[in-house]
């Protein structure tokens, strides 16, 4: 139990110390969690294997942050967002993995080491973009809106990369004996296709259609009760439930909980669902953050210095020019598919969950697992670094050859405008 709070007080003395300075000194609030983490970890040692327990928990703020993105999408909304969806989402899976596999060939690896490394470096961070594209007022930009959709696409993508992943199993590293038995709670595992078929629609429509229906009159019952911490405790249980329940058939938690904030977008509770989770999102982001930095191991990062930053900066400039040139193709205007561009080149946290993956199942052999661990957590790290690129660099040069656009207004509600006193 000491051992417990003292750790609690570690992390969240250094984001109270780290994130109001980082902020001041304009370089956001991730950059200021993320540099929490180096500083309790690598350089003081006050934070030692625990903190990849705490990531796991962590984790958590990202399934409740696209909850609450859900809740500002109408399905009409999403709907129009298809062509970005599937369009920019799929291109930009799908040739990226398809560089980094060619590289990784070029470079004297397996073709099955190139697709595995290339599904792992592919994905971007969901809880950086988001949190910061939301910081900065950029989510409903066009180059924010197509951000968004690369993410949501890469969040369902996960589920055939878990499928698909261990049919690239290495025989060498098998007969090595690298394998190890991951804790399944998967209820599906020993059905057949056609049974996990069934079930996984019986679930999401179960979602779908609770959501619609009973949540309405569920709210309104615990509403009249007027006990503010009770409706904080339902909200609390249905993000939970519903990722623990997407968790137990094999889907992403994520993608399930993003699913029933859409379904509730339309709900007359969806601001008071919005302003009960937002400190618990905020707080356990800020968390997953300083975990991301207080496990890189700068022992080997030093050792192998010029080979890990090399591949750093490959991976950050193939992305950004396949993602730069997908946004020309989609028209997007120059400054936004700059923001496109520089928003998702870095590699995102899926990258951890992915590489524990191939180790586990014999694709990676430990060793380059752990230099491609080291190759996520800075690209993480030069993620906000490069937002602040965008903001100083990018914007100032675009305005003065074009007029910014004005910020995206939703008209389609009504506006009450009220005053009082001299300057109301």
């Amino acid at each position: 139990m000491t051992s417990l709070l003292v750790s609690a007080f570690i992390y969240l003395f250094a984001a109270a110390v780290a994130v109001p300075i980082s902020k001041r000194l304009g370089l956001g609030s991730v950059l200021g969690y993320l540099l929490a983490g180096v500083a309790i970890g690598p350089i003081l040692g006050l934070v030692g294997q625990e903190a990849e327990k705490v990531q796991h928990v962590a984790e958590f703020g990202v399934v409740m942050m696209l909850f609450l993105v859900g809740l500002e999408l109408e399905p009409k909304t999403l709907w129009a967002l298809r062509n970005k969806l599937l369009g920019l989402g799929g291109l930009q899976m799908g040739l990226t993995i398809a560089a980094i596999t060619g590289i990784a060939v070029l470079l004297g690896y397996s073709w099955q080491m190139g697709i595995a490394v290339g599904c792992v470096l592919a994905a971007s961070s969901t809880a950086i973009v988001l949190q910061t594209l939301g910081e900065k007022g950029l989510l409903k930009s066009p180059g924010g809106q197509s951000s968004f959709s690369v993410l949501l696409f890469q969040d369902i993508a996960v589920i055939p990369f878990l499928a698909l992943l261990p049919v690239l199993a290495s025989p060498e590293l098998l007969n090595q004996g690298q394998t190890a038995t991951a804790e399944s709670t998967n209820l599906l595992s020993g059905l057949t296709g056609t049974a996990k078929a069934v079930i996984t629609f019986a679930v999401i429509t179960a979602i779908v259609l609770g959501g619609h229906f009973l949540s309405r009159p569920i709210f309104r019952y615990i509403a009249a009760s007027r006990m503010r911490e009770i409706f904080t405790a339902f909200a609390l249980a249905l993000v939970i439930g519903i990722a623990a329940m997407m968790s137990l058939i094999g889907l992403s938690p994520a993608l399930g909980t993003f699913l029933a904030g859409v379904v509730l977008a339309n709900s007359e509770y969806r601001h008071e669902l919005e302003s009960n989770l937002e400190p618990f999102k905020g707080l356990l982001l800020g968390l997953f953050f300083i975990t991301v930095g207080a496990g890189i191991d700068f022992s080997l990062l030093f050792n192998d210095f010029s080979t890990i930053m090399g591949i750093t900066l490959l991976v950050l400039i193939v992305k950004a020019f396949i993602l730069w040139g997908l946004g020309f193709c989609f028209r997007l205007d120059k400054l936004n598919r700059n923001l496109f561009a520089l928003s998702l080149a870095p590699v995102g946290e899926f990258g951890f969950v992915l590489l524990s993956f191939t180790t586990q199942n014999a694709i990676l052999p430990e060793a380059l697992a752990d230099k491609f661990l080291l190759v996520v957590a800075i690209s993480m790290l030069a993620s906000p670094l490069l937002f602040i690129f965008y903001d100083k660099v990018i914007v100032p040069r675009a305005t003065q050859s074009q007029q910014k656009e004005s910020d995206p207004i939703d008209e389609k509600n009504a506006i009450i405008i009220i005053g009082h006193g001299r300057y109301g």
